[in-house]
């Protein structure tokens, strides 16, 4: 293991996992009645919830009955609403939100994104029973910065780093942004002042990310400035 981070901050993750498809191929989609969306706004949107109806429905049912069996949840400790475009599973110690939007960029597609929020603990993301629910599922942390940060001060703290101590970090002229690169950690660390995002290569479990958020948190360890930004050290 990398490091336990706090239930505070286990708490205060986000993982997100993504995928996407065309929006003829979703089962409501009636070739010869419907047309595919040339624009993404709340109309199309709006219309896409219809259409993907069957498949949402199909998908939160089939993740519910995962969880509670996987876990042992009584009835009153899951619940599961549906409103298509949008699912919410709330667990006792956790929820899930599944939405189907269009893409902007090409509203003949749909993009699916599913959140997992409010995660108690380290140790329930490690059980097996936990991890085989959710494996291969999310390929992002997105952890919000209570206080905000600076990016500018981020970048300086890094460039000011004797040697770097594995950690490089690239930015645009108007540093809105940067991403932050740390030897050994096979992720991509974006800081916008509002949040802290990591970006894996591959999906995994939460536990799997949750040690590469560890390991970044320790690497950070090393200025006050980069430490803020998750809770100082392990």
């Amino acid at each position: 293991m990398t490091g336990e981070l706090p239930s505070s901050i286990v708490a205060d993750i986000c993982f997100l996992g993504r995928s996407s498809g065309t929006v003829k191929t979703l089962e409501g989609f009636k070739k010869g009645h419907h047309r595919t969306p040339d624009a993404a706004n709340a109309t199309t949107n709006a219309f896409l919830g219809k259409l993907c109806s069957a498949e949402l429905a199909r998908d939160a049912e089939t993740l519910f009955q995962d969880v509670r069996t996987a876990l042992a949840y009584k009835r009153k400790e899951i619940a599961l609403s549906v409103a298509s475009p949008l699912a919410v599973l709330t667990a006792r110690d956790f929820t899930v939100e599944i939405v189907y939007a269009l893409e902007e960029t090409d509203p003949a597609r749909y993009a699916v994104l599913t959140t997992l929020r409010g995660l108690v603990s380290h140790e329930l993301a490690r059980k097996e029973d936990f991890s085989r629910v959710f494996a291969r599922r999310f390929a992002e942390i997105s952890f919000n910065l209570k206080k905000g940060a600076s990016v500018e001060a981020v970048i300086d703290a890094i460039e000011n780093l004797e040697g770097r101590d594995g950690l490089s970090v690239e930015f645009p002229s108007d540093c809105r942004e940067c991403t932050i690169a740390v030897e050994g950690i096979d992720a991509k660390v974006r800081c916008t002042g509002a949040s802290l995002e990591m970006v894996f290569p591959r999906p995994g479990s939460p536990a799997e990310l949750i040690e590469g958020f560890a390991a970044v948190r320790s690497a950070f360890a090393i200025t006050k400035v980069l430490s803020g930004l998750i809770g100082g050290s392990a």
